[in-house]
């Protein structure tokens, strides 16, 4: 009644900000199981690998594609994601998601060929893992603010921390009950997806200024959500039913048109071209080198234990208050550093040398990972991140498919891998040097602004001045 009798003499309510903390720390749990439950179950596929050549007898190529399938087909319908968080909610998006990737698991264990692997295991729970991890890492952001980093940090670690522990555990599930009976218990444990959906529980932030109109956005956090009371209550459009689905479609997708996103977007297309080269070809050059097998497989290990650590400490350190307003310089060093580390390792040719790249760039990778979200965050705002995130993965899609192919090309033609580790390194600077130039320009707008109103204010105030002392002499 009264929220009703406001939306009728237009009043705004006043803005709530983002409670960072309370049912937000359930909100990364549910996210950190999602991460674990996709990305680490994506890696742990590739345990798989040799059982399936050895059962069906067919080359490396053909078995390798069931891993760039899911890995692809993830990335590729995360718009999907997005599009269902948007329409229907976060947590039936989740749900969902994870009941298609559990039963694409449970078949697979059915498996009677290769092709058939592709289309349960590669498109199916792809299609699952998709629908649960962008709206899962969207209601992070909604939930936090002044801690947003740190959260996403924490939340994003699931990735590391289930795969030091799945990989070992998959191995010895295929050992005791052979790769259909592993099959199978991974599809029971990636059903624990639908219970972290029905922890993502939809927060409400503002309410609208009037009927019909837009959330306010925070400058600072970047929040703007509408009520769902308001949702319900707000007047129709004056056009059809199609053509308010179409309106309401472009004002998700609007961040589209921004210059600074379609920099960052370009920005993503380099780092997916050079960010998956290292995990790759890190052992096979380590070996060709002459390391043994127990210290390349290790120096896997201190990469994937390290990266754990630069989800959360690089998250922590980034939300202090000195840092927050540098958010976007901090990822471009990440991602340089990065970038500069693949340039070195030609030059590190024995285990006591290649271990601290393995600290470095796994450090500097977990990084990365956990500000994509908070970077895109500051350039769309809150209330496009579940569709600007859709997009952003969209874009890792394709440089996930083909940079370990070309990569593998240059080995064969060069037959070196500094083709290789330069490629990636480039496509790393390259990275940092679009989000650079971002930063550059948004710095430039935000003086240029500035001056402007300082030159607009400063007649106004005199015009008030003079103005007002006559009636001071009265």
């Amino acid at each position: 009644m009264v929220h009703a009798a406001a939306m009728a003499q237009g009043k705004k309510r006043p803005a709530v900000p983002p409670p960072d903390g309370g049912w937000g720390w359930m909100i990364v749990a549910g996210c950190f199981m999602v991460t674990v439950c996709t990305r680490a179950v994506t890696r742990c596929i590739s345990i798989f690998f040799v059982e399936f050549q050895m059962h069906f007898g067919r080359d490396y190529s053909g078995t390798a594609w069931i891993h760039s399938l899911v890995d692809c087909t993830t990335m590729l319908c995360a718009p999907l994601g997005s599009f269902i968080g948007n329409r229907l909610s976060c947590r039936v998006a989740v749900i969902l998601g994870g009941f298609l990737s559990s039963i694409g698991l449970v078949l697979s264990s059915f498996a009677t060929s290769l092709e058939y692997l592709y289309l349960t295991l590669g498109v199916l729970t792809g299609v699952g893992f998709a629908l649960c991890y962008t709206p899962a890492i969207a209601m992070v952001g909604s939930y936090f603010c002044e801690r947003k980093a740190m959260a996403y940090g924490i939340a994003m670690s699931g990735s590391g921390i289930g795969t030091f522990i799945l990989a070992p555990v998959v191995q010895l599930l295929i050992e005791q009950y052979s790769w259909r009976g592993a099959l199978l218990i991974l599809g029971g444990v990636v059903s624990n997806l639908c219970v972290c959906g029905a922890l993502l529980r939809p927060i409400t932030l503002t309410e609208e200024e009037e009927a019909g109109g837009l959330a306010p956005l925070d400058s600072e956090c970047g929040y703007g959500v509408k009520s769902q009371a308001t949702s319900t209550l707000e007047e129709p459009l004056p056009i059809s039913g199609q053509g308010r689905r179409c309106f309401q479609s472009m004002r998700e997708y609007r961040f589209l048109l921004m210059p600074d996103f379609l920099m960052l977007a370009v920005s993503f297309l380099f780092l997916a071209s050079g960010c998956s080269l290292p995990f790759v070809y890190l052992v096979p050059y380590a070996l060709d080198v002459g390391v043994s097998h127990h210290q390349a497989a290790f120096l896997m290990s201190i990469l994937g234990v390290i990266d754990i650590v630069g989800n959360i400490t690089f998250g922590w350190l980034v939300d202090r208050r000195y840092l927050k307003k540098y958010r976007n310089v901090c990822y471009m060093i990440a991602v340089g550093m990065e970038g500069l580390c693949c340039l070195f390792i030609p030059l590190l040719r024995t285990f006591a040398l290649l271990v601290p790249f393995s600290v470095l760039y796994g450090y500097f990778d977990g990084a990365y990972v956990a500000l994509i979200p908070v970077v895109t965050s500051d350039i769309v705002g809150t209330t496009n991140l579940s569709s600007a995130l859709g997009i952003v993965y969209f874009l890792h899609a394709i440089p996930y498919l083909l940079s370990p192919p070309i990569g593998g090309w240059l080995v064969d033609t060069t037959g070196t891998y500094t083709a290789t580790f330069f490629l990636s390194g480039f496509a790393l600077i390259s990275s940092s040097l679009v989000i650079s130039t971002v930063t550059g320009i948004r710095h430039c707008r935000r003086t240029q602004k500035h001056r402007q109103n300082n030159k607009d204010t400063g007649p106004k105030q005199e015009t008030c001045q003079t103005s007002t002392q006559p009636q001071v002499k009265r």
